[in-house]
């Protein structure tokens, strides 16, 4: 998709030296990638201890596992 944004030059340097990007739209994508994997991750630390989120290592392994094999062969539900 494309989008026409201002963006301000310094600081898109600035990410594309710390990622090691070669262009803009790379260095974008891996800003944004970023940003969601934080703030999924402030919200699964946001709800330990509470009732939500009251699995063993052992259950959340296998609930990796069958929602894995779920997406296997581009399956997804």
């Amino acid at each position: 998709m494309k989008t026409l944004v201002d963006i301000d030059e310094l600081l898109l340097q600035k990410a594309m030296t710390l990622t090691g990007a070669k262009t803009k739209k790379e260095t974008i994508n891996a800003a944004l990638q970023e940003l969601v994997r934080l703030r999924l991750r402030q919200e699964l630390i946001s709800v330990r201890g509470s009732d939500i989120l009251d699995m063993t290592l052992e259950e959340l392994t296998k609930s990796r596992q069958k929602r894995t094999q779920k997406h296997v062969g581009g399956k997804k539900s």
